[in-house]
């Protein structure tokens, strides 16, 4: 019993490190997860290409699944064990939600091992691997705003505390995203320095409620450089040519979203920087079998 799924990275508006209110939206950069349901009751990550890479997210995320539905699927879940192999274009500790990718590939590849995919609410199987992550300790925030980009595409609003979906749109856009060469964790992030402009990130909430999102990931991103520590200089360097730039996530990648022709107009700019320059659409589809 095999089972495979992929799921997009995401990138931020409003980063709920502050406030625990978060808002991402899905890009195209994947994560693919593929299941091997085995007999002995143990659980087995791998991460290709990445030997030595921690293997705990991806391992929780199969065993709370199993034991939460292998029963639905007809199976004892002390008798059912898996193994599951990642592999990833989405670039890890970068701010680009690789680790809620991994999470939601890894639980939808289990479902669909269990061939019950189809029956199980996406938004559910989301709280799985964000529950899964706070187990393991890869998350501040619970990350439910990146998650559920990732899980259901579009644009998301979510109560990081609660798990609570508030708002989701699908948007049409291109974003462009700069990666510098260090890495950033957010297992390592300042959270005092956070919670202390959650009066822009209340203001932020507004404006991404209200559905102006180009304003809110601007304003986001100039508050969490401050808090963080980060240039604002890739964001200045954009504006006011595209619709929106932040710091996506705890860094350290900046993303810019607008119309693929303004993006291709203003990327050399970003391209003369250390680092990698993408140029992606953004995804409605969120993560399915494959």
């Amino acid at each position: 019993m095999d089972g495979r799924a992929v799921a997009p990275a995401a990138g931020s508006i409003l980063t709920a490190f502050a406030t625990g209110i978060g808002s991402a939206f899905a890009v195209d950069l994947e994560t693919t997860a593929t299941v091997e349901l085995t007999s002995d009751g143990a659980f087995v990550g791998e991460i290709d290409d990445r030997p030595g890479e921690d293997t705990s997210l991806i391992e929780r995320c199969t065993e709370l699944t199993v034991s939460r539905y292998a029963e639905d699927a007809g199976l004892e879940a002390e008798d059912v064990g898996a193994r599951v192999v990642t592999e990833s274009d989405i670039p890890m500790a970068a701010g680009l939600t690789s680790s809620s990718a991994a999470a939601n590939a890894t639980v939808l590849a289990t479902l669909d091992a269990l061939e019950i995919a189809d029956a199980v609410d996406r938004v559910d199987a989301c709280r799985l691997g964000v529950t899964a992550a706070r187990d393991v300790g890869v998350t501040t925030t619970g990350a439910f705003d990146d998650a559920s980009a990732s899980m259901l595409g579009g644009v998301t609003i979510t109560d990081n505390g609660s798990d609570e979906l508030l708002q989701r749109e699908e948007v049409d856009w291109h974003a462009l995203i700069y990666t510098p060469p260090e890495r950033a964790y957010s297992g390592e992030t300042d959270m005092d320095a956070c919670r202390r402009i959650a009066p822009m990130a209340e203001l932020v909430e507004e404006l991404a409620l209200d559905s102006r999102y180009g304003e809110a990931m601007t304003v986001n991103g100039f508050a969490y450089c401050a808090a963080l520590g980060f240039s604002t200089e890739p964001m200045l360097e954009v504006m006011p040519d595209v619709a929106g730039v932040t710091l996506s996530g705890s860094g350290p990648s900046y993303v810019a979203v607008d119309e693929r022709a303004t993006l291709e107009a203003v990327r050399d700019r970003w391209d003369d920087r250390d680092g990698t320059t993408r140029l992606v659409a953004t995804r409605t589809d969120g993560t399915n079998t494959a």
